[in-house]
């Protein structure tokens, strides 16, 4: 199997095997519209049909591509902790990666965190925390970080009648933690859905965000092998994917640490995913 395949696997296999890279967020000193206002809202002739995907490079279907000009780049973190993962949890294992939010505030780098409900729920002080950061902004990684297609890595599979009821509940527990830094995208545990998927969500009035870098970090063990594959693959534009979460993604601080130095020397501007949306529209 060619060994990007292998990584993709790994990223969606982390999810399935852990919960949360970031969990912990934290609250905006100014509330900005949460995105569970916009989904109550009926849905009116100017909603999609189908939930808007974004993804660097991507040309088909309902797909955003970013704009190639600006030397600009997205990190992205997974706090993804599934429904089930509790008692690992009360055993001390760690789904949540403090340092590497204590660099990313050192190296002053905007990053967008995708967070579970799950995750929110087992460390409301960092998720509050995060959420309160400008630096920072929080999106909907659903509540279970349970499949919302079948034969994704492995991962346990909602049925359609509970999808949006997840993502909903992972709104939900981001307001009880105090997490008000809340932008209305969506990132499919496994990276993975359908054209069925996409029209079950689109009443949420959310926009799904996939990535075109994919780093590599779950399960990872090499620190500079995880930079080596981020700094080959970005592009102006580009997303990457990687995880907050210390028991499933132990080197990513490291990588980090050596990437964003990497790219600013090579003139790219760190953005969140609501900066880099707008370069593209």
């Amino acid at each position: 199997m060619p060994a990007n395949v292998l990584r993709l696997v790994a990223v969606a296999a982390l999810g399935a095997a852990l919960v949360g890279c970031g969990a912990d967020t934290d609250a905006r000193l100014t509330a900005k519209p949460s995105p569970r206002t916009s989904a109550q809202q009926p849905a009116g002739p100017e909603r999609p049909a189908v939930t808007p995907v974004f993804l660097r490079g991507a040309d088909s279907g309902r797909t955003t591509r970013a704009k190639t000009a600006p030397k600009t780049v997205a990190l992205t973190f997974d706090a993804d902790m599934t429904a089930d993962q509790g008692p690992r949890a009360a055993r001390g294992e760690r789904f949540d990666n403090p340092t590497l939010i204590t660099s990313l505030r050192r190296l002053e780098v905007p990053a967008t965190i995708f967070m579970t409900g799950r995750w929110a729920e087992e460390y409301p002080f960092q998720a509050r925390e995060i959420g309160s950061d400008p630096l920072f902004e929080v999106a909907n990684h659903s509540y279970s970080h349970y499949s919302f297609t079948a034969d994704c890595h492995g991962l346990p599979v909602l049925g359609k009648q509970d999808m949006a009821a997840d993502v909903e509940r992972a709104f939900g527990a981001f307001r009880k933690a105090g997490v008000r830094q809340v932008v209305p995208y969506f990132r499919f545990p496994g990276g993975c859905y359908d054209q069925s998927t996409l029209r079950t969500l689109a009443p949420a009035g959310l926009t799904a965000v996939q990535w075109d870098v994919v780093s590599g970090d779950a399960f990872a063990t090499d620190g500079d092998a995880v930079a080596e594959q981020v700094l080959a693959g970005v592009r102006p534009g580009s997303l990457v994917v990687m995880h907050c979460t210390t028991s499933a993604a132990p080197v990513t601080d490291e990588a980090v640490r050596t990437i964003v130095p990497a790219l600013r020397e090579r003139g790219y501007r760190f953005v969140k995913v609501s900066e880099l949306m707008k370069g593209a529209s």
